[in-house]
């Protein structure tokens, strides 16, 4: 299942593995001056490289090697025969076969392996010039790509929701807030976030700073339970309460127990 909608001079690529007619998890790919970010999952190869066929590809980039976003990455080489460019830690991921979790299979499917080039400090097109911002906390080799006379950034999977619940058992939420701050000290007049659910959010910068004020928040008050002696379990419970039912259909790969786990460690407990 592919969406496509337009932002400015970006096309938004949105694409699901379709279920009765209705999206499983949508996952997106934009698309700017013959520059695409991310390639999507493996189930919507066809349709990408389809819609491709039509339009102006000059190269593309990962924003990191999770198979959501690499997963049309070797056809696109094959059929187009245009660069494909991750971060230095990210290549060596993209080049070997993916360990998956069962559920991860199922949304996303396995990507091709492929070798990819190494990115650079920046990445030009005809009209803009991207950043590349290193950031880190969801995965090694986590970048943003920033044009920063248009305020355009893609974020990755820096930032999903204001509130989140659930991070993956493999995240840092130390490495996140510090990402999140980076991304809102950029020197640019307005911050749009392009993320990777396909959520364009015009006030970037408002939806980042809220989403640090909720982590600070709850981090205070985690210290506080854990000084108290609360187990990681009670603490959950009592912040979050039984948690997010993704936690069940990930076999815990995400889940609250790993957010307050990893804000655990980030106080030294």
């Amino acid at each position: 299942m592919l969406e496509v909608s337009q932002f400015e001079d970006v096309t938004r690529i949105k694409m699901s593995l379709e279920a009765e007619g209705r999206p499983v998890y949508w996952v997106a790919a934009y698309l700017v001056d013959g520059l695409l970010i991310d390639t999507g999952p493996s189930h919507t190869v066809d349709e990408l490289v389809g819609f491709l066929e039509g339009v102006k590809l000059d190269l593309v980039v990962n924003t990191h090697f999770h198979e959501d976003h690499i997963g049309a990455d070797e056809a696109i080489i094959e059929r187009f025969g245009v660069p494909v460019l991750a971060h230095a830690d990210s290549v060596p991921f993209i080049n070997m076969d993916a360990a998956l979790n069962p559920y991860q299979e199922i949304v996303w499917g396995y990507p091709e392996p492929v070798e990819v080039s190494t990115l650079g400090g920046f990445v030009e097109t005809g009209k803009y010039r991207f950043d590349v911002v290193e950031t880190g906390g969801h995965s090694v080799g986590h970048v943003a790509l920033v044009e920063m006379s248009k305020g355009w950034c893609f974020s990755g999977d820096i930032f999903i929701t204001e509130k989140p619940k659930v991070i993956r058992a493999d995240e840092d939420i130390e490495g996140l807030m510090e990402s999140m701050r980076k991304l809102i000290d950029l020197p640019t007049e307005r911050l749009v976030l392009f993320t990777a659910m396909g959520a364009v959010i015009p006030e970037g910068r408002h939806a980042l700073l809220s989403c640090l004020d909720y982590l600070e928040g709850l981090l205070d008050k985690v210290r506080v339970l854990a000084i108290e002696g609360l187990s990681p379990e009670e603490i959950r419970e009592r912040l979050l309460g039984e948690g997010s039912s993704l936690a069940a259909m990930t076999d815990g790969h995400f889940s609250s127990d790993n957010l307050i786990g990893s804000m655990l460690d980030m106080l030294g407990r």
